[in-house]
């Protein structure tokens, strides 16, 4: 049975996308990755850019979690 993956990677929130992409690219900078945007990813590891998406979902539960307080 074929999956259907038309709903993956879209933006649903497209007023977020700038801010993500700045928060993508602030995390890069923290563990080492400079001028990530411009970056081929396909020339980086799987652990470089699956810490990038780590690093983020972190970075969004902690400010989360500072906004519950």
């Amino acid at each position: 049975m074929a999956s259907n993956n038309s709903g993956r990677n879209r933006t649903l929130v497209p007023e977020a996308k700038q801010g993500l992409n700045r928060l993508k690219t602030e995390v890069a900078s923290e563990i080492g990755l400079q001028d990530y945007e411009s970056q081929d990813k396909g020339n980086l590891s799987s652990r470089q850019n699956g810490s990038v998406g780590g690093y983020m979902v972190k970075h969004m539960i902690e400010n989360y979690e500072q906004g519950l307080k």
